[in-house]
């Protein structure tokens, strides 16, 4: 069969071939499985939306990034959702305002974005969350990384870590405790990202200095960052990573870098990524954000999980067996109850081998080839 030019995808698409989607499935069951047992209730947002809605419920979410078009029956922008969050923090906004607080939700669904950068070459991904909606202390962030962590592992991730880190911690210690002029908060930030000692100090942030030496595995780094004197605007903070690498204690690595801002565009006191051993680039972010429109608090994670699935090795059929043209239907039915996959012959070229089989129906009874 020759391909067409039209065949082609676009850049940043692909296909996912029999083994990889079987794989993909299982992953998002494994996950999703977990988030349900934890009390999460799935929820399953529109693929499109009205892209003001899309952007007005979380900040830092950028429309230039969502392929949009103009929607015929209203005539208004629509969007695809490049994150299923803002989606969640809509509907908890609307639909179930009313729920009980705390409220637990999960999802599973494609994402889309307009275009593809160097250190994400994806433009279709599968992303897999929950949120909790109501609280973002310590207690509900703990259990979020908690449920993430058991989902990533239920779905076949091994040697996971997590990284915590502080997004408003400037915001925090500008404001009184190691005050900086309005001009100068956003380059003291800036140079905290990129670890730039010097271009702290020219920024006029020389008391920020030792956050750039307060990373690392947990328990060494808390301490440092426990040790810098702010007059007591972290102690909060830190008691409260404190109880969510508790929470976590056993079940991965642990590391802090309270200046990381990179994907945590709209959280709040509180955020974390998630990295597993064998897998390209980060595999989930979250923490504590507030939903636009109500301000009301929450604490969620999002998973992005291509690259656990591209690691996983290649699903096997298990048992499967072929049906002959002649075949006893009844039987073939009360075997797939018993947990078979059956492949039936549509002529008598077929060939049980070539199929995949790996036992033939003989007599009423599997045999193996």
């Amino acid at each position: 069969m020759k391909t067409q030019p039209d065949d082609l995808l676009p850049i940043g698409l692909r296909d996912r071939l029999p083994a990889a989607a079987a794989n993909a499935s299982a992953v998002e069951q494994a996950a999703l499985g977990v988030m349900h047992s934890h009390g999460y209730d799935r929820v399953r947002p529109p693929l499109m939306e009205f892209e003001t809605s899309l952007a007005g419920r979380m900040d830092g979410v950028s429309t230039r990034r969502m392929v949009r078009f103009t929607d015929p029956a209203s005539l208004r922008t629509i969007a695809l959702r490049s994150d299923m969050t803002p989606q969640v923090g809509r509907i908890a906004a609307t639909a179930m305002a009313e729920a009980p607080r705390p409220l637990r939700v999960c999802y599973a669904g494609d994402v889309a974005r307009l275009a593809a950068d160097q250190l994400s070459p994806e433009r279709q991904s599968l992303q897999i969350g929950a949120e909790l909606v109501g609280s973002d202390g310590a207690a509900a962030a703990g259990e979020i990384v908690a449920v993430a962590i058991a989902a990533l592992e239920a779905g076949g991730a091994q040697g996971i870590s997590v990284d915590f880190t502080l997004p408003d911690l400037v915001d925090i210690l500008s404001a009184k405790a190691l005050p900086l002029e309005a001009g100068q908060v956003d380059a003291v930030r800036r140079e905290l990202d990129t670890k730039d000692a010097g271009g702290l100090r020219d920024a006029g942030g020389a008391d920020y200095l030792p956050l750039l030496y307060s990373s690392g595995p947990f328990e060494e780094a808390i301490d440092k960052l426990a040790a810098i004197d702010a007059g007591g605007a972290l102690a909060s903070r830190i008691e409260g990573l404190r109880q969510i690498a508790a929470r976590v204690e056993g079940h991965a690595r642990v590391t802090l870098d309270p200046t990381e801002r990179h994907g945590f565009e709209y959280q709040t006191w509180f955020g974390f990524t998630l990295y597993a051993e064998g897998v390209r680039g980060a595999l989930g972010r979250g923490g504590t954000y507030r939903i636009g429109g109500t301000d009301e608090a929450a604490s969620g994670v999002s998973l992005y999980v291509d690259g656990l699935i591209d690691s996983l090795p290649e699903a096997v059929n298990g048992k499967v067996l072929f049906l002959p043209l002649s075949h006893d239907a009844m039987r073939a039915e009360a075997l797939r109850g018993e947990g078979w996959r059956t492949v039936a012959a549509v002529s008598d070229q077929d060939d049980a081998t070539s199929l995949g089989a790996s036992h033939v129906l003989q007599g009423g009874a599997p045999v193996a080839l």
